[in-house]
């Protein structure tokens, strides 16, 4: 079979991001949330640093890039990793799974308002799909054992970050299509995920200074400690070198299909590794906005005619 290496990293990807939200529900319980991401990115931003230097990507932003990078780095890092951290203090690893992948239709909103597309039925309707799905998540989510409010405002919470991914989705986009300055073509996907995790990690250093002044210096288990570096180096660096490897080679449509993997991946590990609990109401969750989410990104087929 022709790209299966390449077939069988991006399966592997959807497992290690799928194994990442039982892991960061540890991190979230045994640390403060900006000590555990800066601690994550100084792990990430050295290896992704190596990865770069030593590719045939190596190149240093110019100064107008940096804007963008500035950008994108905050809502991608920053952000993102706060609305994580303390959503997983909350809510069950495999129920966040579940909230996270509504970050496409959160960009394909925000692509109405920033990339000029259009609103069209099928969005409308995968949106209302997702939307049912995640009512039944909040309100039939087997995992009892956290209270309904807890899981209610953890829920919310990754549903920020599902947003501010999709912010930083559209943000991407926009770098990727900008006019260049000084140079023959726009950064690619790996060098602005390189870059804006450094201008991430300049964000989140006074954050966590000052979370660290009111709290004292972080002292993470050995459980902790696993996580931190499994998030880092295997969730961030080789996930997204690998990502990054398949959209090359097989197309971007055909490698995001494996993200639709990262849920029950997610659930499995969370029933696996947390004692979470197994129930119908994840698996029509499940359907209900994955189904949305295609739905919303797929285009009407086109019939010919016959003469």
């Amino acid at each position: 079979m022709k790209n299966v290496l390449i077939h069988f990293k991006l399966l592997l990807v959807a497992a290690i991001w799928g194994f990442g939200w039982p892991a960061g529900r540890v991190i979230a319980n045994d640390i403060q949330p900006f000590a555990a991401s800066w601690i994550r990115y100084v792990i990430a931003v050295l290896l992704f640093l190596i990865v770069l230097r030593f590719s045939t990507q190596w190149v240093i932003p110019t100064r107008l890039e940096w804007k963008r990078i500035a950008l994108i780095g905050f809502f991608s890092t920053c952000v993102y990793q706060a609305f994580f951290m303390y959503g997983m203090q909350y809510t069950a690893a495999g129920d966040a799974s579940l909230m996270i992948t509504f970050n496409p239709l959160f960009t394909a909103i925000l692509a109405i308002f920033f990339l000029g597309e259009k609103m069209t039925y099928r969005l409308a309707i995968g949106l209302a799909l997702g939307l049912t799905g995640v009512g039944i998540l909040f309100y039939y989510s087997p995992n009892v054992d956290i209270s309904f409010k807890s899981r209610a405002i953890g829920d919310i919470l990754i549903a920020g970050a599902a947003f501010s991914w999709a912010c930083n989705t559209i943000l991407m986009k926009k770098a990727m299509i900008a006019p260049v300055e000084n140079r023959i073509a726009n950064l690619t996907p790996l060098q602005l995920t390189v870059w804006s995790s450094v201008a991430g990690l300049i964000f989140l250093t006074p954050i966590m200074f000052i979370e660290t002044f009111q709290h004292g210096i972080p002292e993470p288990s050995n459980e902790g400690w696993i996580a931190m570096i499994f998030l880092a180096i295997f969730s961030t660096v080789i996930s997204y070198v690998w990502f990054a490897d398949g959209i090359l080679t097989i197309g971007a449509g055909k490698s995001a299909l494996y993200v639709y993997l990262v849920p029950p991946f997610g659930i499995f590990s969370g029933y696996l590794l947390l004692d979470e609990k197994l129930g119908s109401s994840l698996l029509i969750s499940f359907v209900l906005i994955v189904g949305g989410v295609i739905l919303a990104q797929s285009k009407p087929t086109k019939f010919k005619q016959s003469s």
